[in-house]
């Protein structure tokens, strides 16, 4: 390893939002079945569910919102659909890849922490041909509690063999940094298409993209709470 990121003992990357966009197809998604009864799905309220899973299903809300049931056998499914399509035309979010690789080649250990299932981050993984670069997961179904609790975090950690205060999270989410904080690791956030603007200043570093990180940059906020 070089010098320059001795201190780094491993980075944990979140999954949706972060590696791939699969927030703007969850909403869009949902908001094309909202629109087909006659209602909209607000983005505001939306965006409070990112980053976790301890929310009400959208069918819950669409069927408060227009004072009636709906018929779930045929919008769930039409839906999953829908956001299949949307997920097959994503590709990693910029910097995403170069960084993972820079961090393999300087032996930097690697793992994603989702609160999604298990088998949606490694069907998506699979899908993208990047379940290689991240070989250990921890995900939402593996524990009590999701994001904002830290438990998927050190969950992570712990499969990596990592002391949580040497290791660096990269989220997209408010939610994220707050899980990645309480489990008392460095949290470096990148806003998404759907969290830009919200309000990242419990996070070490915030930037534009993952191309604005490097092994090194990130060993500097490990080295700076030391």
């Amino acid at each position: 390893m070089s010098a320059a990121a001795p201190a780094l003992a491993a980075v944990v990357f979140d999954f949706d939002g972060l590696v791939l966009d699969t927030e703007w197809c969850e909403y869009v998604t949902a908001a094309e079945q909202f629109r087909a009864h006659g209602t909209e799905l607000s983005l505001d309220l939306w965006k409070t569910f990112i980053g976790t899973v301890d929310h009400p299903h959208w069918t819950d809300i669409l069927e408060e919102q227009i004072g009636r049931p709906v018929d779930r056998g045929l919008i769930v499914p039409s839906r999953l659909a829908a956001k299949d399509v949307c997920n097959a035309d994503l590709a990693p979010l910029p910097g995403v890849v170069p960084l993972v690789d820079s961090l393999r080649d300087l032996g930097v250990p690697i793992a994603v922490a989702s609160s999604s299932s298990v088998d949606h981050v490694d069907g998506h993984l699979d899908t993208h041909g990047l379940l290689d670069r991240f070989p250990v997961r921890a995900t939402g179904d593996e524990v009590p509690l999701t994001k904002p609790d830290p438990a998927v975090y050190l969950l992570a950690c712990e499969r990596l063999g990592v002391d949580p205060t040497a290791a660096v999270a990269i989220e997209d989410s408010v939610n994220g940094v707050t899980a990645a904080k309480a489990a008392g690791m460095a949290a470096v956030a990148v806003p998404g298409t759907l969290t830009l603007g919200m309000d990242f200043a419990a996070a070490d570093l915030v930037v534009g993209s993952c191309v604005e990180l490097t092994p090194a940059r990130l060993a500097a906020l490990v080295a700076d709470r030391n």
